[in-house]
């Protein structure tokens, strides 16, 4: 029978939890580094036995850490990000220069089909990749250096990269996305970049409609039609049919259009998953009632899912990384909260179980399928 895992980072540690595929009950192990911010862990979809961990802290810095084991033990492998050539500046709210400084890695993403690739998306927003499971780091300079890098500015939790996707049907297409300057693709592994923001407008900026300057919170797609994304915006839930070259907006019955988080079904591509909060002001859900919206169309109408998750005084937050699907048929939902939930629906969405209730506020969700 097969296993699920999840992989949880929190602001305390790392969580890993185990179930069979009824996924009914849940063994938890951890903390791993207690105490440590835990921005994210995933494992490789080649070897599902190497996890990396992004382990952050104020007083230490910045350290990779990565298991061979399936997170039994884990060792600390190279942590040298070191900024392409002259670091530059970038531009701070009020238009001084600020210069470029890594702060923390933001998101892992192992390779679709090499064990020893990996990359990681940092703050100040930059791409590195490396080559030796994590060993040495080199910066793809490209994504700073095609022009717009000088004039990207921060969100609200920092100037940071925290979406890497790899297209697994055309080779050397990658896209990313940045907070607070929009998505970006490579089609030749990295080299060089554009950027892919036609028609996402965003108000709160001088040039609503300009090429970069927009707040990505998260793209998604399903690994059968990679040239469709989905992206969560500052504001808006949007929809590209191709490659990301154009946008249109899909958020039509949502309450509300401002969230993190969005999914894509594991067995339909046309059925993906957000969890709106009030706004960007009130970060908790609309009317402290804890849904999940579901669409089965692509984003054409939405439908609240419910049963299980609590209608009543809830005011956690639902963070851009916090979300994920299986691949067992039904396709299992995962996320985790700001309030120390995580919650698992077996069934697509339709009925949602708390997996466990008091961690610490957790930052990222991450699941493997394991025969």
């Amino acid at each position: 029978m097969s296993k699920v895992r999840i992989l949880a980072g929190t602001r305390k540690g790392a969580f890993i939890l185990t179930s069979d595929a009824r996924r009914e009950q849940w063994d938890i192990q951890g903390p791993h580094f207690p105490g440590w911010e835990i921005y994210h862990v995933k494992a490789s979809p080649v070897n599902p036995d190497r996890i990396y961990a992004s382990q952050t802290s104020g007083w230490f810095g910045q350290v990779i850490q990565r298991s061979d084991d399936g997170g039994e033990s884990w060792r600390a492998v190279g942590n040298q990000f070191v900024y392409e050539g002259v670091p530059g500046t970038h531009q701070w709210y009020d238009g001084t220069p600020h210069p470029w400084e890594f702060k923390r890695v933001w998101h892992l993403e192992p390779d679709l089909h090499d064990p020893e690739m990996v990359y990681a998306g940092v703050e100040d927003a930059a791409l590195f990749r490396s080559s030796d499971g994590g060993q040495s780091w080199q910066e793809l300079a490209g994504l700073r250096g095609h022009g717009s890098g000088p004039h990207w500015q921060p969100g609200a939790g920092g100037m940071c990269l925290h979406t890497i996707l790899l297209d697994p049907k055309t080779a050397g297409r990658i896209y990313v996305a940045i907070s607070a300057a929009g998505a970006f693709r490579s089609d030749d592994h990295g080299q060089s970049w554009k950027p892919i923001n036609k028609g996402l407008v965003s108000e709160f900026i001088p040039e609503p409609t300009a090429e970069v300057g927009h707040c990505v919170h998260r793209l998604a797609m399903h690994p059968s039609r990679p040239e469709v994304l989905f992206m969560q915006k500052h504001w808006d839930v949007m929809r590209s049919d191709d490659s990301g070259d154009s946008w249109r907006e899909i958020s039509n019955n949502l309450p509300s259009d401002f969230g993190f988080p969005i999914e894509v079904n594991a067995h339909d591509p046309e059925t993906i998953y957000v969890i709106p909060l009030k706004s960007d002001s009130e970060r908790y859900p609309v009317d402290g009632k804890l849904r999940v919206y579901r669409s089965r169309n692509g984003g054409g109408e939405w439908e609240a899912l419910t049963e299980g998750l609590p209608q009543s005084d809830c005011y956690v937050n639902v963070l851009r990384d916090a979300t994920c699907v299986d691949r067992l048929n039904p396709c299992g939902i995962y996320f985790g909260t700001t309030g120390g939930q995580i919650y698992c629906s077996p069934d697509g969405g339709e009925h949602w179980k708390t997996v466990v209730r008091d961690l610490p506020a957790v930052l990222s969700v991450e699941v493997q399928t394991l025969s």
